[in-house]
């Protein structure tokens, strides 16, 4: 019996697209409880794998019969076992999510969000499973890559496939909720990489450093990144504005949310500078920069070709965080009632430091989980 495997990134295309789609998640309950898929067009339910071992009968009371299933599990295995259950016991349209969560969590899909005035392009991988956004700055044979994720291939295949040569390799912060590829990406290619100092005091590495006096050029057109210290996130984040017409605000701002000042264990001390990026240092950029996170929250800040940009003056007329005049009431949205802490934030703070080295199953299990790094208002 041969089950249909549907890549991650097709599964996306669906959602994207506002697809009807079912699926049975046979992950344990607290898994699919902290991190799933969604989406406006998604039904799913979760029955956990174990439940189905003496019989499919559980299952079989709670599917459609006229609707395709998509069945979902950590790595794919036990779903592909499920899926054959149930084409066994009648139901005709059935598959799997090719490479299980793990392969969602993965997942990149380049998209190009914008041209750059002496040619060239800014491309935006976005990593679905995880909400996470990386760049690629394209121009004259040359790149840089923008808060890379640990899967770092993507980047370097794109390269490969446009001609072009990785030299710089940029994290805006000290990221706690993904490891980075910075590091390893730039090792592959001979990149420079680019880190701000006020984040690096304890790692274990060289690094070109990511401060507001320096200029990184990309490529024979010139096309300038220009870093702004905006710190909030953490104490050392910097923004990069890319030929004056981009803002790559890593953590800082999100399309419908802010940043959150916690993941140091340092709110309180970080929720004032966090106001002062968001209140006086951005409104001081001009309002028609195109807004690049490094991350997003909720499926309805993708755009419909699946990109996540908006204009910052659009963003500062929409954005709940923004609108917050109070400094005391601004201090208390971002230090009380915040959401639960990335997954092995602390692990993965270390490594990015350098300080832990965990092998490839151990970051992918540190990683397995959603995003948390913005307060939503």
């Amino acid at each position: 019996m041969t089950i249909l495997r549907v890549p991650p990134t097709e599964v996306f295309e669906q959602i994207l697209q506002g697809e009807a789609l079912f699926i049975l998640d046979v992950r344990n309950e607290e898994e699919y409880a902290d991190w799933r898929i969604e989406g406006p067009g998604v039904t799913s339910v979760n029955i956990p794998y174990v439940d189905l071992l003496d019989g499919i009968q559980p299952a079989l009371e709670r599917l459609p019969n006229d609707r395709p299933i998509l069945v979902v599990c950590a790595k794919e295995g036990s779903s592909v076992y499920v899926a054959e259950q149930l084409v066994e016991a009648g139901l005709t349209d059935v598959s799997v999510l090719a490479g299980g969560m793990k392969a969602w969590s993965e997942a990149l899909r380049p998209v190009q969000v914008g041209d750059l005035s002496g040619g060239g392009a800014v491309v935006q991988f976005v990593r679905f499973g995880k909400g996470c956004l990386s760049y690629l700055i394209a121009s004259g044979g040359e790149a840089a890559v923008v808060d890379a994720v640990r899967t770092t291939d993507a980047y370097e295949k794109f390269a490969a496939e446009h001609g072009l040569r990785i030299r710089h390799v940029i994290d805006t912060h000290l990221h706690a909720d993904h490891i980075s590829g910075g590091r390893k990406l730039a090792a592959q290619t001979g990149a420079a990489y680019w880190l701000p100092p006020k984040d690096a005091a304890e790692v274990t590495f060289s690094y070109e450093p990511l401060v507001a006096e320096r200029e990184i050029t990309v490529g024979k057109t010139t096309v300038r990144i220009v870093p702004v210290y905006s710190p909030g996130h953490t104490i050392g984040s910097t923004s990069l504005v890319v030929d004056d017409r981009y803002l790559l605000s890593g953590d800082i701002l999100f399309v419908k949310s802010i940043g959150r000042p916690d993941l140091a264990g340092k709110a309180g001390d970080w929720a004032g500078d966090l106001r002062k990026t968001l209140y006086e240092t951005y409104p001081e950029l001009p309002s028609n920069l195109v807004l690049l996170p490094a991350h997003y929250g909720e499926l309805d800040e993708v755009n419909p070709d699946g990109s996540v940009a908006a204009k910052l003056g659009d963003v500062y007329q929409t954005n709940a965080g923004l609108q917050v005049q109070d400094a005391e009431a601004f201090h208390k949205l971002v230090t009380e009632n915040l959401p639960p802490q990335p997954n092995a934030y602390r692990e993965i703070r270390l490594t990015n430091m350098g300080k832990m080295t965990p092998d490839e199953d151990e970051q992918r299990e540190m990683e397995i989980g959603p995003n948390r790094c913005a307060v939503h208002g």
